[in-house]
């Protein structure tokens, strides 16, 4: 809400009750989901959590030629994933079943008839070269080149002619003769003159049924109440209200017309809308690098709107209580990879410790690093690692090379760079003297540990802190980075420590 009056939700709800409150979202299943996409449906799902109606997930797949069954499944993995559960849709069921379009046809065909027997559509007999030519000849003449309503007003004998030469109509919309005015929730009220609508194409020549016909039937005939949909579609929005219009007229809908806003887009590297063919949009990048999905809607949601008082950090029940659609910001979201990362971050240091090595676990068997299944000694050490980590990790693909090291036996892989500008010839003695240090250690706990390569490498061979335990880190971890060294000592054991400190020695110059 905008403030506690509860004026906010009176006017995005109107005459709606908020438990009628439905919303839906409606992907089409052609590649990998999209961020700026999943970010729609979150909103979506926020404004039906927040007045506790229902939110619908139906599957917009009548293009043959781009969608794909893969792309389907892992539309709903995606959905699982994010946990936004949805109260209708494919696996969950519904009173408007199917929810895939293309499963709908005998409904779009029958609503196409009715408009068409209504006078609200007509056939148009124009082919393709005519139409282009007349919006040539429009453009040459500074008038809009949209669709010159011919064949509005065809004579039985003109359409028996066309008939006889073999053509075969699409239907069109018939628009109406004033402007469309309507109130967006996002950019308030918007008004389009009747000299830019143009009678639009519902249903192909060959019987197909586009998108501007079966979007809205859908939405009517499952009593969508309020859509919330990106700014690219706004421009159609003006023809859906009067198909919307004409579905009451006719009798396929009831109730109030829709009320629509349209969200900003999302954009990336120089503010260009982030297409699928940019890497950053791709939802499975984000999850192969290890973003829960906690922090990843968290910074989705910040994309256009703030839940106030200064605060980035939010879960997703605490979104919908505040969501307030007229809170959208209408200018375009730039998608910053460094402030997901930080957000994801926060959420990562929200989880227990035993949540967080969990979620690891995959990351780590994908990598190698762990057998699959991976025994029980191991997810021990991994949960007694992670704290260790849990304060320094942004995404959870950082564990392989954090905390890899733990899990490689005697030796361990070293980093050639790490090698180059660590292990220098005066790092021999370091390593020696650690390896003795280490030895004659009687408890093999932090402390003791830390306090052995103290008198050995500080105090006995005089080097300064900050360069006495990098040879040693380098040996035993394979990298400069890594967590904390005294207390990964411990957890690796004495026997591996000592066996990776003499591995190293090899690979350090002679003086």
């Amino acid at each position: 809400m905008t403030d506690g009056s509860g004026a906010s939700d009176d006017l995005v709800l109107g005459d709606v009750a908020p438990a009628d409150v439905r919303v839906r979202y409606s992907p089409s299943p052609t590649g990998n989901p999209h961020v700026g996409v999943v970010r729609a449906a979150l909103y979506n799902w926020a404004f039906a959590r927040h007045f506790g109606g229902s939110f619908v997930f139906r599957i917009e797949d009548t293009d043959v030629s781009r969608d794909t069954e893969e792309s389907y499944e892992a539309m709903l993995d995606a959905m699982r994933w994010l946990g936004l559960t949805w109260d209708e849709g494919p696996d969950v069921g519904g009173p408007h079943t199917p929810y895939r379009q293309s499963l709908r046809h005998q409904h779009y065909a029958d609503t196409a008839q009715r408009l068409l027997e209504a006078g609200r559509a007509y056939h148009c007999y124009c082919t393709p070269e005519e139409l282009d030519e007349r919006r040539e000849a429009a453009r040459a003449a500074g008038k809009p080149s949209g669709y010159d309503g011919r064949c509005r007003t065809l004579t039985d004998e003109q359409v028996e002619a066309y008939r006889a030469e073999g053509r075969q109509p699409v239907l069109r919309m018939r628009m109406p003769d004033r402007p469309i005015t309507f109130t967006d929730l996002v950019r308030g009220e918007i008004s389009v003159d009747e000299n830019n609508l143009f009678d639009y194409v519902l249903v192909r020549a060959n019987g197909h049924p586009l998108y501007p016909l079966v979007n809205p039937v859908d939405d009517a005939l499952m009593g969508i109440t309020h859509v919330l949909r990106g700014e690219d579609l706004l421009s159609s929005t003006p023809r859906q209200l009067v198909l919307h219009e004409a579905l009451r007229d006719i009798g396929v809908a009831s109730g109030p017309l829709p009320r629509y806003g349209h969200l900003p887009l999302v954009t990336g590297d120089g503010n260009r809308k982030l297409s699928k063919r940019d890497p950053q949009s791709s939802l499975q990048l984000y999850r192969d690098r290890g973003f829960l999905p906690e922090g990843l809607l968290n910074y989705l949601a910040l994309l256009g709107w703030s839940i106030g008082e200064d605060r980035e950090v939010f879960s997703m029940a605490e979104m919908a209580e505040a969501f307030d659609v007229t809170r959208v910001n209408s200018n375009a979201a730039r998608f910053d990879l460094h402030k997901a990362e930080a957000i994801n971050g926060a959420w990562l240091r929200r989880l227990s410790v035993d949540d967080l090595a969990e979620r690891m676990v995959p990351h780590l068997q994908s990598a190698g690093v762990l057998a699959d299944p991976a025994p029980d000694a191991d997810l021990e050490l991994l949960k007694a690692a992670t704290p260790l980590v849990q304060e320094r990790m942004t995404v959870l693909d950082e564990s392989v090379g954090m905390l890899g090291f733990l899990f490689a036996g005697d030796t361990v892989e070293l980093d050639e760079d790490s090698v180059t500008k660590v292990l220098k010839p005066d790092a021999r003695p370091v390593l020696e003297a650690a390896r003795s240090a280490l030895a004659g250690v009687d408890a093999w706990q932090t402390e003791a540990i830390e306090a052995a390569l103290r008198a050995a490498l500080v105090d006995g061979l005089g080097i300064k802190p900050k360069h006495a335990f990098g040879p040693v880190r380098v040996a035993v971890t394979g990298r400069r980075v890594s967590p904390p060294l005294f207390e990964s000592l411990e957890l690796l054991g004495r026997e591996r420590t000592i066996a990776r400190i003499e591995a190293a020695l090899p690979h350090v110059p002679a003086a």
